[in-house]
Formats: C-alpha cells, sequence, structure tokens
C-alpha cells in the first residue's frame, strides 16, 4: 500500500506561469535553425562533417611521389611530382634543383637531337631558378655543373657554346667543393667534367675522392664507370653500372648503359640480357619506350641476325611512328643486310621526310587501323651525319639511267662537304660515292 500526500497532482499538470525570457530564447533557437535548414538545403551552408571537395596536399607529398616513381623509373611521373610540389612551394631551391637533374636524366629516353636539346635546355632552366634562389648551396651549385656539363654537348650545340657552358660548369662545380669539401655529387660531376675536357687522368683522382667520400650514391658510381669508359676499362665500367643498378634498379638507362658496354666487349648475351631488362622495365610501368628496342636491334645486326633486328626496329616504329631516327636505324639495318632498296626508302624517310603512305608501307602497318603517320626528314647534324653518308652512298649505287638516283645522291654529297668539310673519313666516303655518279655523267 502506497501512501499518497494530499494535495500531490498525480494525473494531471500543474499549472505554471509562462516566463517571457524562455519564451524568447526557445523563438530565436527556432529562427537560427531554420536559417540553417534553408542554407544546407540550397548549399549556402556547408556541413562541417562533410568532407573537403579536394583534398589539400603538402609539398612534401609530391616529392615523397617523385621520389618513388624515380626508384620505379618512371622518370616522367617523377618530374611531373615534383613540378606539383614547385607549385606549392615555388621558392624551394634543393627541389628545383632536384628538378633539373630528373630533367636531364629523362633526356637519356630520347632519340633525335632534338629532343634531346629541348630536354636538356629546360632542365638548364630549372638549375638557373635554382641558383637565384640560393647561389652559395654546395648541392645546389653541384647540380648546375652536372646540368650545364650534359648541355655541352658538341654534337648538340655549336663548339663555342659547348666551351661557354663547360667553363660555367667548371666553375659551379668548383664553387660547390669548395663550400664543401666533402659533397660526393659535386665530387663526381666535377670528374665527368674533366672526362669531357679530355683531362681523363685527372677524373680518375678525383672520382677517386667522390667514391671516398660517399660511396652511397647512384651518381658516383654512374661517373665512375664514364671514367672507366672512357679509359677503355669496359670490365669495370661494366662493374660500376652494376653498383649504380643496385642503388636504382629501375633506371632504364642504367641498364642500356652496361648493355652498351657488354656489347663492346662483343659479350652480346650480356648485352641482350640488360636491354631486355630496360624493356620488362618500362612494360612494367606501361611506358612504351622505342630506346631499348633500338639497342636491341642494333646489337642483333652487329651479330649478321638481321631478321631479328629488323622485328625489333620495327617494334620501335610502332611506338614512335614520326621519329625520322628509327627510320634511319632501320635504314642502316637494312644496309648491312644489303637491302639497298629497303634501305633507301628508310634512309629517305629519315632525311628527306615521307608521307604517309610510305612510312606505313615502311612500318608495315595496317591502314585500317593505325593512323597515318607524315614523318619530316633529320637536318644534317653530328648524329644524323651517317644516314646522310649511307644514304648517298645507296642513291650512288642503285643509279640507273632509267631511274637516276644520282642527282639526289650529289646533293646529299654537297650538302655534306658544306656541313662537314674537316671530317675526313666521311669526305673520303663521300668522294668514293662522288666517284661513282660521275661515271654517269654527274
Amino acid at each position: 500500500m502506497y501512501y499518497v500526500p494530499e494535495g500531490k497532482p498525480l494525473f494531471r499538470r500543474q499549472h505554471r506561469r509562462s516566463n517571457p525570457y524562455r519564451v524568447f530564447f526557445l523563438l530565436t533557437l527556432i529562427i537560427g535553425a531554420l536559417f540553417v535548414y534553408r542554407g544546407l538545403a540550397t548549399g549556402e551552408v556547408v556541413s562541417p562533417f562533410e568532407p573537403t571537395p579536394t583534398p589539400t596536399r603538402v609539398p612534401a607529398s609530391f616529392v615523397l611521389q617523385g621520389q618513388t616513381l624515380f626508384e620505379a623509373g618512371d622518370l616522367t611521373g617523377a618530374i611531373a611530382a615534383y613540378q606539383q610540389a614547385i607549385a606549392l612551394d615555388p621558392d624551394n631551391a634543393s627541389l628545383l634543383a632536384e628538378l633539373a637533374r630528373l630533367q636531364a636524366y629523362s633526356s637519356t629516353l630520347l632519340t633525335t637531337d632534338a629532343q634531346v636539346l629541348a630536354a636538356l635546355r629546360q632542365a638548364k632552366e630549372y638549375a638557373d631558378q635554382a641558383i637565384e634562389l640560393a647561389p652559395d648551396d654546395s648541392m645546389v651549385l653541384a647540380i648546375k655543373a652536372f646540368v650545364y656539363n650534359w648541355n655541352a654537348n658538341g654534337s648538340l650545340v655549336s663548339e663555342e657554346e659547348r666551351l661557354a657552358l663547360l667553363s660555367e660548369a667548371e666553375q659551379a662545380v668548383t664553387r660547390a667543393i669548395d663550400l664543401d669539401s666533402r659533397n660526393a655529387l659535386a665530387l663526381a660531376y666535377s670528374a665527368e667534367i674533366l672526362v669531357d675536357q679530355q683531362q681523363v687522368l685527372d677524373a680518375e683522382d678525383r672520382i677517386r675522392l667522390a667514391l671516398e667520400a660517399d660511396d652511397s650514391y647512384m651518381d658516383v658510381h654512374r661517373v665512375n664507370a664514364y671514367v672507366q669508359e672512357s679509359l677503355t676499362n669496359y670490365g669495370e665500367a661494366i662493374v660500376e653500372w652494376q653498383k649504380a643498378i643496385e642503388l636504382a634498379p629501375n633506371l632504364t638507362f642504367l641498364h642500356l648503359r652496361l648493355g652498351y658496354n657488354y656489347r663492346s666487349l662483343q659479350m652480346y648475351d650480356q648485352a641482350l640480357e640488360s636491354f631486355a631488362r630496360a624493356v620488362e622495365i618500362n612494360k612494367q610501368l606501361g611506358i612504351q619506350d622505342p630506346v631499348p628496342y633500338i639497342a636491341i636491334a642494333k646489337t642483333y645486326a652487329q651479330q649478321g641476325e638481321f631478321f631479328a633486328a629488323s622485328w625489333n626496329i620495327q617494334t620501335a616504329l610502332e611506338y614512335d611512328p614520326a621519329n625520322p631516327d628509327l627510320y634511319g636505324v632501320a635504314g642502316d639495318i637494312f644496309y648491312r643486310a644489303r637491302n639497298y632498296e629497303s634501305a633507301m626508302e628508310a634512309f629517305h624517310c629519315a632525311v628527306r621526310g615521307c608521307d604517309a603512305d610510305a612510312s606505313c608501307e615502311l612500318r608495315q602497318c595496317d591502314q585500317e587501323v593505325d593512323l597515318p603517320v607524315t614523318v619530316e626528314g633529320l637536318p644534317l647534324t653530328e648524329g644524323s651525319k651517317w644516314y646522310y653518308l649511307e644514304y648517298g652512298q645507296v642513291l650512288a649505287a642503285l643509279h640507273r639511267n632509267a631511274s637516276p638516283t644520282c642527282p639526289e645522291a650529289m646533293d646529299i654529297f654537297r650538302e655534306f662537304r658544306r656541313t662537314f668539310p674537316d671530317d675526313e673519313l666521311a669526305i673520303s666516303i663521300v668522294s668514293a660515292g662522288e666517284a661513282i655518279c660521275e661515271r654517269f655523267g654527274y
């Protein structure tokens, strides 16, 4: 039995007087809630619990991405990542210097002089920007020296420009070493510059100092390999390329350089294995790079296996059908195989250019599937001069009164004499071709 106090209301609300302040407060909350609800409905107000439309990234995350892509061998992706990092941190000299280094290395994946020169000039611009921001940074100066030295390529620039670039490279690397005598990269790049200045013995001493300072850099072993190549110590160069590959196993240009050294020693199986590894890396990255196939084709051609060589150059042409240099390589393979008619057609595309029908025939393409490609011929430079020479020789050899080719041959020879008047070996070849055409009255 429960006790209920008298007068206690059990089933009815007890009447209370309204508090005007409480009513005002509740009305304010209701009106505010209505405004918020309306804002959410129209998009004028964003919920704090919703994710931002684009996640904010900091430069360090792009740098990490770039380093990862570089280690994977994807130089194009690494360059793009560093460019994004610099867009967020444009005054970071170290980022610009590293981008310059990557851009210079990307030139190793290109085939024509114009492509290589464009990549190297872009690298030089990045290096110059880095120096403006940090003129007394030892590492920035070292990378400037590296980039300027690679730009001082005699087959790409005039002799005057080459000497000027080498001089600036030397000044930059000297300053870098003055600021930090234990900067292994600066010491290595200094050795590379010395090789290019024909001071190979001094370069050997300098690279030894770099190895003593820090042999954990891929570049230190890369340059040492270059020094050993210059001394024709191909066996030692191979060891150094292998060490560089251990530190950066997915950089295709390292595998290519290793293969070239094997090929110099006529170790063709090992060379082909190195080139095949470059192909495998590119396939893993989804990169269609013709360069390893060119290396494989040339190796087979040196062995006299022209069918295998032709198959690989065809693959290269599938990847880059507008590249005139590839038609020059194809012409050289046909020339070595004594297939002079095909060589003439391929060299014509390389030297003078050709229309879509001619390029398609050489590529053995399917006109219903493959896009038509017009090829622009290569100018006569150090990098293309042997295509011109062989083209002229083929034209002279195939001349017939019913199908005269000597007029074109003589044009080629005259152009060659104007461009390379002091190249005694090449001029002797030109003279032999001219003698053939002179018999026909040209």
